[in-house]
């Protein structure tokens, strides 16, 4: 059986991250997942953003993320939850 061929070219790069990092990335991959795509992944999500993340989201996604931010029921809470109604 021969290797299964890729057109696309890869190279090797080094970057230090702390292992505390590198082991909460790895705690999201799933079984089957390679690191390395994921990671190429990540930067080429970055890089056609203009290293923007926010715009993957939609508003009500930033909205419904900041409200996890507060406490129940707090002031800001409330606000949140009115202007998700609203959107």
């Amino acid at each position: 059986m021969s290797a299964r061929r890729s057109k696309t070219k890869f190279t090797q790069i080094h970057v230090s991250v702390p292992v505390t990092v590198l082991a909460e990335f790895d705690h999201t991959l799933a079984f089957n997942d390679s690191r390395s795509r994921k990671i190429s992944k990540l930067m080429l999500d970055y890089a056609r953003n203009d290293g923007d993340p926010l715009e993957d989201y939609s508003r009500r996604e930033i909205v419904e993320h900041l409200q996890w931010q507060f406490d129940k029921d707090s002031s800001e809470d409330v606000l949140i939850q009115a202007l998700l109604k609203l959107l």
